[in-house]
């Protein structure tokens, strides 16, 4: 186990004994050039939706593929498979990259990296991937939250120089559990109260319950930026910011959802110790693997 760095200054504190008030961001979030017009609001935003970044014919390709690593018998047994705990089903993958070579190629290709690159003006790596499965009738889904402030917290990524991008390999119907973001909250950190457990992701997977914002900030921001929700056919994706305040509901349609969700950091902005947990988590969760793709 590391000790903590006394001596350098967080500018983002969370996981602490009191209530803090919400930060305004001090970093941009946009620290490249836009040449893809879809991404032309994504300042202001914090997200832009890429029509068709996979075709039909790939879409079929990458749904085979996910399901036969969902339905491998071995693989549930890796570390990397996280079940759902009430219906025993597969929840995600992680370091799908490794598990799949069409996803290792995709990640590589400028339709995607390159998106990467245009936000965080850098050369990128890959900080973390997987699948998401949200089977119909028994999905469930993930409470309002802050990828960055569980990422700062926990795997200690000093900002928010970071983008996740989710490519949708099943229809996203307003009513299967699709995601909902809320326009303009990545421009403020929420901290968060309470210390982090001991190896706390081993249940933050399935339910997060330390690192979540409090009902009182969710209404605020809620209040201030109202909530829009990310739906498109398969083949469409979602790139956002890690700050983005987004989450889902469970999905009770017999229609299920899942995703493609790749996490580009940029190179000048490694992860360092964690900043409110005592040991950083897993590489195949947080990697620190910094080679550039």
């Amino acid at each position: 186990m590391s000790l903590p760095d006394t001596t350098r200054i967080d500018r983002y504190p969370t996981r602490t004994a009191e209530s803090l008030p919400q930060l305004e961001r001090t970093d941009r979030t946009v620290w490249g050039e836009i040449g893809t017009p879809a991404l032309s609001n994504f300042d202001t935003d914090g997200f832009a939706v890429v029509n068709r970044l996979l075709d039909a014919d790939e879409v079929t390709d990458f749904a085979i593929a996910i399901d036969r690593l969902g339905r491998e018998p071995e693989l549930r047994l890796d570390e990397r498979v996280i079940i759902e705990k009430s219906s025993n089903t597969v929840r995600s993958i992680f370091e799908v990259h490794k598990l799949s070579p069409m996803i290792a190629e995709l990640v590589r290709e400028s339709r995607v990296a390159g998106l990467a690159r245009q936000i965080l003006g850098s050369e990128v790596y890959l900080h973390q991937t997987r699948i998401n499965y949200m089977p119909g009738m028994k999905g469930t889904g993930f409470y309002w939250h802050s990828d960055f402030e569980t990422w700062h917290a926990e795997d200690g990524m000093p900002a928010p120089r970071a983008v996740s991008l989710s490519i949708a390999l099943t229809d996203n119907y307003p009513y299967n559990g699709s995601l909902l973001v809320m326009p303009g909250s990545h421009r403020t950190f929420v901290p968060c109260r309470g210390e982090t457990p001991a190896d706390h992701y081993q249940d933050s997977l399935r339910e997060q319950q330390f690192g979540v914002p409090t009902p009182a900030d969710i209404a605020d921001l809620a209040g201030k930026h109202g909530i829009t929700q990310f739906t498109g056919p398969a083949g469409s994706a979602l790139l956002f910011d890690s700050n983005l305040m987004h989450g889902s509901s469970n999905n009770i349609t017999p229609f299920p959802r899942s995703n493609i969700f790749l996490v580009f950091n940029s190179v000048e902005n490694t992860l360092v110790d964690p900043y409110a947990a005592a040991s950083p988590r897993p590489s195949y969760i947080a990697s620190r693997d910094f080679t550039p793709i």
